[in-house]
């Protein structure tokens, strides 16, 4: 790590002995102590850590945009290639000249979230070119033809079309290309990209990956990566520093960091990364584990079944067919006039739910993943199509349901859902949340309630202290346990998780999928788990349902899905998911430019080419379907 760090005139950038900490009532917060690394030219540098770890407060002082509360020292030091000139980016002052001269336009960055950072009130070209007309003298129409010329650079397939555009129009890959057009428009010596991939589907993170690693490598430019995605790090990065509470804990180059890992935090950040080599039973190692105590609560799905027992019932908890859902985009004539336009976000979907298994749903966004979890959740209404659930007490028409039988299915599915920050209320304690469910359905008075939210509590590892807090005290697992304790409240049979930890930092997500394991087990849970990370739903699925474009494509027993793929969209799915494995890397050359779900790039019998022979389901044996051409024979698929 020292070696590292050393001062060397061959490095871009120098960090040394930085320490920053914040003013707070109760006593200062050491957010870095005494961190030392480097930068080297034309190079890129992954800087690796968990949430909270102090990434993101260094890349803020690199850039001089550290809030006026922080208290810095140590040196930060950037060698400017294009003068020669090396300066201390911490002696120059808040809001003069030289900081805005290198902000910009010699450092460039791009933010974690392509939405909050763009304006929507401003055109992307607007916002886009707005550093070059800061940084340079080029009249309008060189600086728009740079703009487009950038545009074009970062992948948009029409930079004219997408000058024009505003930021809600665009995917969130293409948000984030123009984010990447924006931050090396003045072609800047250093890239500070902070996490870029985190919000992305694999196959966007893919593309992204592939874009900066060629931009760095033919602009030559130096990349300082933020991430806490090891996979990401042994795809782009030359150097790893890993850090942990403000501190270095270990820094080398990628091969002695992934061949070679010193630290007992880095073998634990290692450890806690799912991958498709895990054996049957194999458990992710948490850095923290989190204890189950479920003894405690009442009203299992578990016990339900075993009161139930001599009740003949079906092995199929939920089955749904024939399911259509479509949305009416309005026309983009003038004030909206143009004709309207139906997009099928669910086009005849089927599926059984078997109970006691974790069924996995993946696909890209905007493949109707989250429209069928709704669906089944009755907060949509299908245009066609049934959905029949075999609880406890005896089948029900999920779709006809109204009135007290509606009131009475709604105890029986849950919901976890993806942002463990917005899905909880600010103005509402722990045991608020948690109880709020018991008393909209009347279940118990206060006494009983309140034992039952320190049960659930306990359940995912919480105390009692927990209870009277708010959800913003706790850490984004944390926020997450909780949500998972509400939707555990009414003793539910089948719980949804929604993309339920790709917000979270991977040793915490092995935390979560581990309780979500255990509470499994011991409760006897049914699960829909919905990711567009196969490696994650191979952890956790007993079968996985492929979605796109608003179809189930193929399903499988995850065992077959992995080693035996079928559709060259699941295919397209699993080349994109990055190994933190130095010796299998991404193949960025078959990843294909326009997306898994371009059909173009897929063999004719896969294709819905609107010549009348229809895509069906077809079934390969064992479980495995996959749609395909009703003509096709099955043996040319397997």
């Amino acid at each position: 790590m020292n070696a590292a760090a050393k001062s060397s005139s061959g490095d871009l950038l120098r960090i040394e002995n930085l320490g920053i900490s914040f003013a707070i009532v109760g006593g200062p917060v050491h957010a870095v102590r005494n961190a030392s690394f480097r930068v080297l030219p034309g190079k890129v540098t992954a800087l690796v850590g968990e949430s909270g770890s102090g990434k993101s407060v260094i890349s803020q002082a690199v850039m001089g945009i550290l809030p006026n509360t922080a208290r810095v020292r140590g040196s930060i030091l950037f060698d400017d290639p294009l003068t020669g000139k090396s300066t201390d980016i911490l002696q120059l002052p808040r809001d003069g000249e030289d900081i805005r001269a290198l902000r910009g336009s010699r450092i460039g960055k791009i933010f974690q979230e392509p939405m909050t950072s763009l304006s929507p009130l401003h055109t992307i070209g607007n916002q886009i070119d707005e550093a070059l007309k800061i940084h340079s003298d080029l009249d309008a129409a060189e600086v728009k033809a740079r703009t487009l010329e950038m545009l074009g650079l970062v992948g948009f397939p029409n930079p004219a079309r997408a000058y024009g555009m505003y930021s809600f129009e665009l995917s969130g890959g293409l948000r984030q290309r123009a984010m990447i057009a924006m931050a090396l428009l003045c072609r800047p010596a250093l890239l500070i990209a902070d996490e870029p991939t985190t919000a992305l589907d694999v196959t966007i993170q893919a593309q992204i990956l592939h874009l900066l690693r060629d931009l760095q490598s033919r602009l030559n430019m130096a990349m300082l990566l933020i991430t806490h995605d090891l996979g990401v790090v042994a795809n782009v990065a030359d150097e790893v520093v890993v850090i942990y509470h403000g501190e270095i804990m270990e820094a080398g180059t990628v091969e002695d960091i992934f061949r070679r890992p010193q630290h007992p935090y880095l073998k634990g950040l290692m450890a806690a990364v799912p991958h498709f080599d895990m054996k049957p039973g194999e458990r992710l190692k948490a850095l923290r584990d989190v204890p189950v105590k479920v003894g405690t609560l009442l009203d299992s799905p578990k016990a339900k079944a075993t009161a139930a027992v001599a009740q003949p019932r079906s092995d199929v908890l939920l089955s749904a067919r024939d399911l259509v859902k479509s949305y009416t985009t309005r026309g983009s004539g003038w004030f909206g006039k143009g004709r309207d336009r139906p997009v099928k976000a669910v086009d005849d979907v089927g599926f059984d739910i078997r109970r006691g298994e974790c069924l996995g749903l993946v696909g890209e966004s905007g493949c109707g993943k989250t429209t069928i979890s709704k669906i089944l959740m009755r907060a949509v209404r299908p245009d066609s199509g049934s959905v029949v659930f075999n609880g406890a007490d005896g089948p029900i028409d999920l779709l006809a349901a109204e009135g007290e039988a509606l009131r009475a299915v709604r105890t029986k599915i849950q919901m976890v859902f993806q942002d463990p920050v917005s899905s909880l209320s600010p103005r509402m304690t722990v045991q608020n949340i948690i109880s709020e469910p018991l008393e909209i359905h009347d279940r118990g008075d206060a006494q009983s309630r309140l034992q039952k939210v320190t049960a659930l509590l306990k359940a995912i590892g919480l105390d009692e202290r927990a209870l009277n807090r708010y959800p913003h005290s706790f850490s984004g697992g944390q926020r997450q346990r909780i949500g998972i304790a509400r939707a555990l409240a009414l003793g539910p049979e089948l719980l949804i998780c929604d993309e339920p930890v790709s917000a979270l930092d991977v040793s915490v997500q092995a935390q979560i999928l581990n309780l979500l394991k255990d509470l499994q087990s011991e409760l006897g849970l049914t699960y829909l788990f919905i990711s567009h990370n196969l490696a994650v739903v191979d952890y956790m699925a007993d079968r996985i349902a492929v979605m796109c474009a608003g179809r189930i494509v193929e399903l499988a027993p995850c065992e077959t899905l992995m080693e035996r793929p079928v559709h060259p969209y699941t295919r397209s799915l699993l080349a994109a998911v990055p190994f933190p494995d130095l010796d299998r890397p991404l193949d960025f050359d078959t990843l294909h430019a326009a997306g898994a779900s371009d059909q173009n790039a897929w063999a004719p019998q896969f294709r819905n080419d609107g010549d009348g022979d229809a895509l069906t389901p077809t079934d390969l044996g064992g479980g495995h379907l996959v749609l395909a051409r009703r003509s096709v024979d099955k043996r040319e698929l397997v």
